[in-house]
């Protein structure tokens, strides 16, 4: 019998779900979005999360097993209370998936996008093997996950690894510094903001990876501020925890062939000692779908009892309820 997760990513453009066998695979016809978006509400939110899960467990097969649900969201998150608040959809604050638990007939597991993004890199990705590293997306936020000493941790409230909100001061090949939060500076319409200020005319990340790659200076310029940002956070965690491997994800690390290579050179300006600079910086190994193979993780992992309970807020059906 295929056992599966039902995993559930919750965004600020979507709230995405889909079947995720043990093997990190995504059942594909089952992945279900629904559209979110900044001015959605707490109420609307929870709805579309159980919107997208209908319709991911309509692809169930009746001699499979549903072994869990597991929800990554963007953050913050509050684990004892079991509930998100997240920055980019300021109207569902208090949010909560529980009700995913009666839909599904089985236990949910909560934790924010980033951790659920690094436990998939570390059992199927890029940081395979790594015994410490940090997983980032940069997209229309700048998310982040931590692995140490081969464990996701997520501290006491759910929220460790939360990149996009430290404040840095990065400085780029012209010796020009940007202070402000990570997401700030680094994230996709951010980034677009900068260049507009600047007098850019374009409008869209795909208008400035367009523009990049014409070599016009005011979009080369936008693309290196954002990966100097990402390198320069990338060099100060692997400075505290001495990195093995940073994973890049998220569809604006694309934006450029070589933006890989600029947050490496970032990391090799800002770390101060030899070793915070041997922290290898890979592309996220799961072709975007590491928020949901995550998410299933996370929910194998509290089935088969394996998983942290400081790392996981988990809710199973009462004993007295099940059939």
């Amino acid at each position: 019998m295929t056992e599966y997760a039902l995993a559930v990513d919750i965004g600020g453009t979507k709230a995405e779900a889909a079947l995720v066998d043990r093997s990190g695979q995504v059942v594909a016809p089952s992945r279900i979005r629904v559209a979110t978006g900044r001015g959605i509400t707490r109420d609307a939110l929870e709805r579309a999360a159980t919107d997208a899960a209908r319709g991911a467990l309509a692809h169930l097969d009746p001699d499979s097993r549903l072994v869990g649900v597991g929800v990554g969201s963007a953050g913050p998150v509050d684990l004892p209370q079991r509930s998100v608040a997240p920055l980019n959809m300021p109207l569902a604050a208090g949010a909560s998936f529980d009700a995913l638990r009666d839909l599904a007939d089985a236990p949910v597991s909560l934790a924010l996008d980033g951790t659920c993004i690094a436990l998939a890199e570390h059992r199927f990705g890029a940081a395979r093997g790594a015994r410490t590293a940090l997983a980032l997306v940069v997209s229309t936020g700048v998310g982040g996950g931590l692995i140490v000493d081969g464990r996701p941790v997520s501290g006491r409230s759910g929220n460790a690894g939360h990149v996009g909100q430290l404040r840095i001061e990065a400085r780029r090949d012209d010796d020009a510094a940007d202070v402000g939060t990570v997401e700030q500076i680094a994230s996709g319409p951010n980034v677009v903001a900068w260049a507009r200020a600047q007098g850019w005319p374009g409008s869209t990340g795909q208008d400035l990876a367009r523009d990049y790659a014409a070599s016009v200076p005011v979009a080369r310029a936008a693309v290196e501020r954002s990966a100097a940002a990402i390198g320069t956070a990338i060099a100060s965690i692997s400075t505290l925890l001495d990195l093995d491997v940073a994973v890049i994800a998220g569809g604006f690390a694309g934006v450029s062939r070589d933006y890989i290579p600029l947050v490496r050179a970032s990391v090799e300006r800002q770390a101060l000692l030899a070793y915070a600079r041997r922290v290898e910086v890979r592309p996220s190994g799961l072709d975007g779908a590491g928020p949901l193979v995550g998410a299933a993780v996370l929910a194998f992992d509290a089935a088969a009892g394996t998983a942290d309970p400081a790392d996981v807020s988990a809710t199973a059906r009462p004993a007295a309820d099940r059939p």
